[in-house]
């Protein structure tokens, strides 16, 4: 392990979550259906509670009678807490500069910890535990959740992949990008065109039947202004006060905005629009700028083109753990080119123009051209 902790018997997963399911009682609970995953989120709020029921309004089980969900999570509102453990960090990913997270390995699981908050995780051998003031860091109870799913996809044999995902008559699109490219901002454009909703940053994929299979996350996308600003859709997400001053910036500093918001799928677009799953037809890679010219979509052939899996693949992260008893997964560059066999990859190249680029993949998707 590269992470060590001082020798007392509670460091282990097992011994934090006696000590704090001991002294908060959590009677407020949550009840997850993604797809086939069943998930039990219990906690001491309720105000966090009622956030967490209405932001996975999609995905709440409809059976409160049913038996435990396989997946048991303790999500506990308290302050920062200091559990003792020495932690240490790992490179940010490609791209990021900024060390957001430190962790420590336990003998059954590993702590990771939010150094801006101050929230930690623990988890390991079906335990699960979020910590901390989570009122006021709702969505890192979200992605908590949403690694747990993710993390029983990857131990099913899927892949990760980074990309947002839409989908047609049970038929899925992924779209991936480099960095910057728009992935999210082209999902929701394409969602105008009739389209579902599938991911908005993460996909998995793997194998159910024969059939390729991509799963979404659970997560609602969340967009800057100016794509608010260039999809009517979007209107509901920003006040219209806020709207007029963002008109009102440069549009160079208006997409260079860091500041989000969560687009919730049905106010945006109506009910019932945000599929977990679906048969995956085809992964589109953006790799166009805005001083490019015209749009060109053309299928590529990814296991000659490996330079475009950089855009797609998508590493485990901390909150992965590898299945007790077997072989190492494989995450190889060679395993996203096994998976992709037979998969149509389109390679979008060109000017960046959503509006285009929907109506194109959403022909795609429907059959009706691109490589349909």
């Amino acid at each position: 392990m590269s992470a060590s902790t001082a020798s007392s018997p509670s460091n282990s997963v097992a011994g934090l979550m006696d000590r704090y399911a001991t002294q908060w009682a959590a009677p407020h609970a949550v009840r997850l259906a993604l797809g086939a995953w069943r998930a039990d989120l219990r906690t001491n709020d309720l105000e966090l509670a009622g956030w967490l029921r209405a932001y996975f309004r999609d995905f709440l089980a409809d059976d409160d009678a049913a038996p435990p969900a396989p997946c048991q999570l303790l999500a506990l509102e308290t302050p920062p807490q200091d559990l003792g453990l020495r932690y240490a960090t790992r490179e940010p990913d490609p791209g990021k500069t900024k060390v957001k997270e430190e962790y420590a390995d336990l003998p059954d699981g590993r702590v990771v910890r939010k150094r801006l908050t101050g929230m930690v995780f623990v988890f390991g051998e079906g335990r699960n535990l979020a910590l901390g003031p989570c009122r006021e860091n709702p969505n890192q109870v979200v992605n908590f959740v949403n690694n747990r799913f993710i993390e029983h996809k990857l131990h099913q044999g899927c892949l990760l992949g980074h990309a947002a995902g839409v989908a047609h008559g049970g038929q899925g699109l992924a779209l991936a990008g480099f960095s910057g490219m728009g992935k999210s901002t082209l999902a929701l454009h394409l969602m105008n065109h009739g389209l579902d909703f599938v991911s908005n940053d993460r996909v998995l994929v793997g194998k159910d039947n024969g059939d390729l299979m991509m799963y979404g996350v659970a997560k609602m996308p969340r967009v800057n202004p100016g794509t608010v600003l260039h999809n009517p859709s979007l209107a509901p997400v920003i006040p219209p006060a806020d709207r007029e001053a963002f008109r009102a910036l440069p549009q160079d500093e208006l997409w260079t905005l860091e500041h989000k918001y969560d687009a919730f799928i049905d106010q945006c677009y109506g009910p019932g629009r945000f599929r977990i799953e679906a048969r995956m037809k085809g992964l589109a890679i953006l790799n166009w700028s805005r001083a490019g010219q015209g749009l060109n979509v053309a299928a590529v052939d990814i296991a000659r083109r490996r330079d475009l899996l950089e855009a797609f693949m998508k590493s485990t992260g901390l909150f992965y753990e590898e299945p007790e008893g077997a072989h190492a997964p494989d995450f190889s560059e060679d395993a996203y080119v096994d998976m992709l066999a037979g998969c149509t990859v389109l390679e979008v190249t060109g000017r960046a123009d959503f509006e285009e680029a929907a109506r194109v993949l959403a022909g795609f998707l429907k059959g009706e051209g691109a490589g349909a």
